[in-house]
């Protein structure tokens, strides 16, 4: 059949007119408005979807704890954690003792036992060998501290399922200043602190022994009602107890920077 013949031409014309209308046919949905608008709709909602999982509220039992000082035959020891996610990450001891020999035990215990808590999770360490007094003071305040993360990981718990009168209960916290060394021995304050004010303030550590008891007997009530009160470090001495009171203050005011106060 040659190139020209006439029924060829028609086989060719039929063939490209179909494939015309195929092709329109093909193309008359994407043009249709409300079948663009669904199509548009379905991205956004996957879109939406993904983004939900990603709200809520930042992580409980999540910053510093630090434990109450334990006093040993050789100095204090006093531990601080850092925490995320409930978690240890960081160990240190704040206070640890001092002083010929024992600079020497610190030295050689304290980084030993800070590893050993971030990897046990627990005040279940073992002591280092040569420093028994330094180890055992060192679990003692790292159970302490392990005590209050606890407590704030379960008021924070419980805030998020009470009521608002629940929730400001769980802004309580306590805080613990620096310790602070006198002429007659270390003092040491703990407040606790609820919407920014000072509830309670006691001393965990004062001087004792002789005449420092009953010095410490006598100033620390009055030094711990005027912290209440007052709401800041900014308190009278008591009179007699010169450097306790000093020593109150300090530690006090190392609280307030803490607590944020």
């Amino acid at each position: 059949m040659r190139k020209s013949h006439p029924i060829r031409r028609v086989v060719l014309a039929t063939a490209a007119t179909v494939s015309g209308v195929v092709l329109l046919l093909s193309l008359k949905p994407a043009s249709d408005p409300a079948a663009a608008s669904a199509a548009g709709a379905a991205p956004q909602q996957t879109a939406a979807a993904q983004e939900s999982p990603q709200g809520g509220a930042q992580a409980a039992g999540t910053g510093t704890v630090t434990g109450d000082a334990a006093q040993t035959q050789y100095g204090a020891v006093q531990v601080r954690l850092t925490v995320a996610g409930g978690k240890i990450t960081k160990a240190e001891a704040v206070q640890a003792p001092k002083g010929g020999l024992s600079d020497q035990k610190t030295e050689l215990a304290v980084p030993k036992l800070n590893q050993e808590a971030v990897a046990a999770q627990s005040a279940q360490i073992d002591a280092v060998s040569g420093a028994t007094y330094t180890s055992t003071g060192y679990k003692k305040s790292l159970q302490s501290a392990l005590d209050k993360m606890k407590a704030s990981a379960g008021s924070s718990s419980g805030s998020s399922s009470g009521s608002s009168a629940g929730s400001g209960a769980a802004q309580a916290r306590t805080v613990t200043g620096k310790a602070v060394q006198t002429q007659y021995g270390t003092v040491q304050v703990r407040i606790t602190v609820s919407n920014g004010k000072i509830t309670k303030a006691d001393a965990v550590q004062a001087p004792e022994g002789g005449l420092s008891s009953q010095k410490t007997q006598l100033s620390v009530p009055k030094l711990n009602q005027e912290a209440v009160a007052a709401g800041t470090a900014n308190i009278d001495s008591v009179s007699g107890a010169t450097y306790t009171s000093t020593g109150y203050k300090q530690s006090l005011q190392s609280a307030l920077d803490q607590a944020g106060g």
